[in-house]
């Protein structure tokens, strides 16, 4: 398991990772189908807090694994073995999501997740053996994802979910999980490959905006029970304009991650979360909304906007996070945050969907008009 060449040419992503990506959309789909639920039945901030907790233990092991595959995939046998190991435990995490959504049962949850990141410390061990440049590096992630797999075993024995430390013991696990590539990284870079890198965050946005086209279909399927429910089909119609928005507003020309300094690669990645987490919630918004419009929601209509428009400002200023502060200059460079904050509050005002929708088309045009006169 030699270093690979970080500027190989031609590096694109392999049909193992592809496989990768397909159990995380079922793992996403998971999740997103859950906060759906919750928002629905009258539950927003408890269904939120806790799509946040799994969602990022589904985007952590995701985001550590592409890592070191961009940096170590050799496409052995043993790699291909350890890979679909993690792919198991993914599984096994999606399994659980239902049981801690509903009483913050851990359990499948954090046994998934251990199998994900422990099949990851073999990998980082064996990379050690083979890469003695960059031993100190692998031997850092390997014993940081140990311990902090230890700390959340221990969470889950010794703490009980209603225990008022359980939470907070949840997030610092997760700083914790944070902080192991901060500090393995400054001993010396692993050799990541910044295109494949972008590919790859660039496949799991698409498999994130299929969730709201998924809610889409849902609607589709909804609006013809003997007569034909215009309801629906407007729900579908704004869904897929504003899946299409959010497609253009994240593959423009400029590119992301424009350099492999440390500092920058941990802002464009860390910051990935707000955008991947706020896309699939955007289609659990799209869901809600079905589900009010078909009488089954126990929220008013609102809510169901609000449950749209406030993941979709987030996905805005995530894209001005990881992108567009650092790659555009004078007012293009902001254009995204005034967006975000209307498209935040305007369900306050006036029933919005299709304003939504209009925005959004807006938003793209105009920082395509403000780009191009920037140039």
């Amino acid at each position: 398991m030699r270093a690979r060449d970080p500027h190989e040419t031609h590096r694109v992503s392999t049909p193992l990772e592809l496989l990768f990506d397909l159990v995380t959309v079922i793992a996403i789909a998971a999740v997103a189908a859950s906060l759906h639920h919750a928002i629905a039945a009258g539950h927003a901030a408890e269904g939120v807090l806790h799509y946040m907790l799994v969602f990022f233990a589904i985007w952590w092991a995701w985001m550590n694994f592409t890592w070191f595959a961009s940096a170590y995939d050799n496409d052995d046998a043993l790699y291909r073995l350890m890979t679909m190991v993690i792919m198991a435990g993914a599984l096994l995490l999606s399994a659980g999501v239902p049981r801690f959504f509903e009483h913050l049962d851990i359990g499948l949850v954090v046994a998934g997740y251990v199998v994900m990141r422990l099949g990851l410390c073999v990998l980082w061990l064996r990379a050690s053996f083979h890469d003695p440049e960059r031993r100190a590096t692998t031997l850092r992630y390997a014993a940081g994802i140990a311990l902090v797999q230890a700390g959340w075993v221990a969470l889950f024995l010794l703490v009980a979910p209603e225990a008022a430390l359980f939470v907070p013991l949840m997030l610092a696990a997760f700083v914790a999980e944070l902080a192991v590539p901060a500090y393995a990284e400054q001993a010396s870079l692993t050799p990541w490959h910044r295109h494949h890198i972008v590919e790859r965050y660039g496949l799991l946005n698409i498999i994130v905006l299929g969730e709201i086209l998924l809610a889409a279909v849902l609607a589709l399927q909804s609006a013809w029970t003997g007569t034909l429910d215009l309801r629906m089909v407007h729900i579908a119609l704004s869904a897929l304009v504003i899946t299409f928005a959010m497609w253009w507003l994240y593959f423009s020309r400029e590119d992301h991650l424009q350099s492999r300094h440390l500092p920058h690669a941990l802002q464009w990645g860390y910051g990935h979360l707000l955008v991947f987490a706020a896309g699939a919630a955007v289609g659990s918004g799209f869901a809600v909304l079905v589900e009010i419009a078909g009488g089954h929601a126990h929220v008013a209509l609102r809510d169901g906007d609000l449950a749209v428009s406030i993941p979709l400002a987030a996905y805005l200023v995530g894209l001005w996070f990881v992108r567009d502060r650092f790659v555009l200059k004078g007012v293009a460079r902001w254009v995204l945050l005034p967006f975000a904050l209307v498209i935040a509050f305007i369900p306050f005002a006036l029933s919005s969907l299709e304003i939504m929708a209009g925005l959004m088309i807006s938003a793209v045009a105009t920082r395509a008009a403000l780009v191009a006169k920037a140039i």
